[in-house]
């Protein structure tokens, strides 16, 4: 699960000196601005470091065995996979498997099979293998519930199956480490909180989602995860979690936690990715037992690694402006531009624009087959 929201109260589980700090409005001037608004800037830089570079798919050479470099389009078990023997201990158990096209009926048995095979048990989530943004991704609690969530898939897709971490901190860290480097950095921490709301014994569901000061504001995107429990009145005191999967587009709250990069996390990274072959650029999710234990490198497991594609998601903390926002992406995808041409240097080749554009409307088609995240 992730760390817990308090909607009701503004104050954070994961730091409470940030009640002091409140900011005048629950969401920043841009936070859900559209991503054709937003984006705009962020495509003419890369339109602008394209030319200079004389390849807009440089940045895919950043990570050089991963498709596109992570940019879209990517395999989430494929770059799992590459990890040796020492990243795959800090990896979230999981497998891998291809839902039928026409014997839909059988998925859940080979489903069971293969959770047997790799010593799964429930609860799980399920992912799809090729996918962004939380999209489709979903919490199967019991057994009894495996099958009405896979018939939410569309059949002939590939689908992770993963371990359900039962670790309270879920965290975004971002990592670069140029090539040859003998150490990376930590760029941006973000901390995953679920929008939590309180029952009253009065009102519904709904009622709490449209009275409260951060969800009112986000309706849409709140209301059809929860159609089927509107008009339920939780009682005086009962918790209800708003959502499940950790990403910002699809509810969950963010925090800035980049003082929280220190030097025994930094090693911890750069022990765990340098087993990842030729990984230099992007952001590992992890959940952790506690922000102290994250700090020391200790008692955490990453549920995925996502490459060039992946944003430093601190931005989309409540208190960031614009301006820090914008520089933070302008030095990152400087940094994947930099990295990939230092790697065209040594002989890697770019996917090319052509194969981006490819990869791009693969992945937006998957995207929208997919069910409704939880």
């Amino acid at each position: 699960m992730l760390q817990k929201y308090d909607a009701a109260s503004e104050v954070t589980d994961l730091d409470a000196s940030d009640s002091s700090e409140k900011s005048p409005h629950p969401l920043s001037l841009f936070e859900f601005w559209p991503g054709s608004v937003f984006y705009t800037p962020i495509v003419l830089y890369w339109i602008a470091m394209g030319i200079r570079y004389g390849d807009f798919s440089v940045p895919s050479a950043a990570n050089p065995r991963i498709e596109t470099g992570g940019l879209c389009g990517e395999s989430k078990s494929g770059i799992l996979d590459m990890a040796g023997s020492i990243a795959k201990s800090w990896i979230a158990p999981y497998v891998v498997m291809d839902l039928s096209r026409t014997q839909r009926e059988q998925d859940v048995e080979r489903c069971l099979s293969l959770m047997k095979e790799h010593d799964l048990s429930f609860p799980v989530v399920l992912k799809p293998d090729i996918g962004c943004n939380g999209t489709g991704v979903k919490l199967v609690p019991y057994r009894e519930a495996l099958p009405g969530t896979l018939a939410q898939f569309p059949g002939g897709v590939k689908i992770l199956i993963q371990d359900l971490i039962d670790k309270p901190v879920e965290a975004g860290l971002f990592y670069i480490r140029e090539p040859d480097a003998p150490r990376g950095h930590i760029t941006s921490i973000t901390y995953k909180e679920a929008p939590l709301l309180h029952g009253d014994g009065k009102s519904t569901i709904e009622e709490l989602i449209r009275n409260d000061l951060r969800t009112s504001l986000l309706p849409e995107i709140y209301l059809p995860r929860l159609r089927t429990r509107l008009q339920e009145i939780p009682p005086l005191g009962k918790e209800v979690q708003l959502v499940f999967a950790g990403n910002h587009c699809k509810g969950s709250i963010f925090r800035d936690g980049r003082a929280d990069a220190t030097d025994a996390l930094t090693q911890r990274l750069d022990m765990i990715l340098r087993d990842v072959p030729d990984f230099h650029f992007g952001r590992i999710d992890v959940k952790a037992a506690s922000i102290a234990a994250l700090r020391a490198g200790e008692d955490f497991q990453i549920i995925e690694i996502n490459g060039v594609g992946s944003e430093a998601t601190h931005i989309w903390d409540r208190r960031t402006t614009l301006w820090e926002a914008y520089r933070a992406q302008f030095y990152h995808y400087h940094q994947a531009f930099k990295i990939g041409a230092a790697n065209r240097a040594r002989g890697w080749k770019t996917c090319g624009a052509l194969t981006m554009l490819r990869h791009w409307r693969k992945q937006r088609r998957l995207l929208a087959s997919y069910p409704l995240n939880d």
